[in-house]
């Protein structure tokens, strides 16, 4: 099968699509198939460079923003879409913006199946353009341009978790709706089977950790403020495994609760390759993800895979949630009080966290990204066929 990704940057580093992307493309070559990437440039390197290279567009007052959330947009060279769709059995989008519009056009024009992930919410897109972030008729808005303009035009989208698959319900979106995850590399879990010794020493520092980028949406405030509540928080040792554009304000609150002595332990901000976050996650006593705005989370996923025990944020915007096998790992989003209590249930009960550790490992081995690449042959099969048969 010849299948074509289109994004606006398949290279972006910290971006978790992209990541998402050349992940699912190199498991889709290993199960024998022929892909190739429409996307804008790799400005990390000289090579690799994506198949069908289009140049980066700049949006006028807009760039520094866009940049600052790790992000950049492909322009729309009509001749270069139009040979890389003409060569793909199925084009599969990656997101809903100008440049899969224009790759729409081309492909009906040329009687190609369309297939799409859907990887953003509207709201991470205007959670960075102010007054915009909390105007509910705007993301609507979108939400609806995005339906009509770019999924109704595909025979199958992929829903990485419930929350997407019942949002898009509820809009009604008209193509056939997938629930698969985006999965995660198959990886053993480094914690060992044995609680260590020092597991239970009154005087070690608690890691409590947060992987994921340094954003508004991430809500690494909330995780700060619960510090308050903590009783343990003298104990606590914050490690924050990201960058973003939030970096300097989320770096100057934590190191406020250093100076105040609310927290014992000198916040720590590190930024790692993925061998580094294993071996974070693997120690961690704890791992806190409260974004409000999350299809998925990879990080997460990753570091529930190495045995950390989660704390997640629940609400009407982030799937991530699915992931907590129960309520002591659930938190209502932006209530740091409600944090602090499951942050101190857990800190209390080392054993019982040392074994759900591994339950949560265990847990994750049906998200093994081949089962997922299994389920997405499917799905472009699903649109073949159907394309045939009109």
């Amino acid at each position: 099968m010849k299948i074509l990704f289109v994004i606006n940057n398949y290279y972006i580093q910290g971006n978790g699509m992209s990541a998402s992307a050349r992940r699912t493309v190199q498991y889709l070559e290993k199960a024998g198939h022929e892909v190739r990437v429409l996307s804008g440039p790799n400005k990390n390197a000289p090579e690799p460079q994506p198949y069908y290279q289009l140049k980066e567009f700049h949006f006028p007052l807009f760039q520094p923003i866009i940049e600052a959330q790790g992000f950049s947009y492909a322009s729309s060279d009509p001749r270069i879409i139009e040979e890389a769709v003409r060569w793909a059995d199925v084009v599969h989008l990656e997101e809903a913006f100008v440049l899969e519009i224009r790759v729409i056009k081309i492909a009906n024009k040329l009687g190609k199946p369309i297939t799409a992930t859907y990887h953003l919410h509207p709201e991470n897109v205007t959670n960075s353009l102010g007054p915009l972030r909390k105007w509910k008729g705007f993301n609507r808005f979108l939400l609806r341009c995005w339906r009509n303009w770019v999924f109704n035009h595909c025979a199958c989208v992929q829903c990485p978790t419930e929350n997407v698959l019942d949002r898009l319900r509820r809009y009604h979106f008209k193509s056939n709706l997938a629930l698969i995850s985006n999965g995660v590399i198959t990886d053993e879990c480094t914690r060992p089977t044995e609680m260590p010794e020092d597991y239970e020493a009154p005087n070690r520092p608690l890691r409590v950790v947060y992987i994921g980028r340094l954003s508004k949406e991430k809500d690494q405030s909330t995780l700060l403020e619960a510090m308050q509540y903590s009783t343990y928080a003298k104990r606590i040792q914050l490690i924050f495994a990201g960058n973003g554009p939030d970096a300097k304000r989320i770096k100057r609150k934590a190191h406020k609760l250093y100076e105040e002595g609310i927290v014992g332990y000198e916040p720590q901000f590190v930024f790692l390759d993925r061998d580094g976050l294993r071996k974070l996650a693997a120690e961690a006593d704890l791992c806190a993800h409260c974004a409000t705005i999350e299809v998925e989370g990879l990080s997460i996923m990753e570091a529930l895979q190495q045995g950390a025990v989660p704390v997640i944020a629940v609400g009407p915007y982030s799937g991530t949630a699915q992931f907590a096998l129960d309520r002591r790992s659930r938190f209502p989003e932006k209530n740091p009080e409600a944090l602090a209590q499951r942050i101190d249930y857990w800190l209390a009960n080392p054993e019982e966290r040392w074994e759900m550790g591994h339950i949560y490992a265990k847990e994750m081995e049906q998200y093994d990204i081949r089962h997922s690449v299994e389920k997405l042959v499917d799905m472009f099969q699903y649109a073949i066929d159907k394309k045939k048969a009109l």
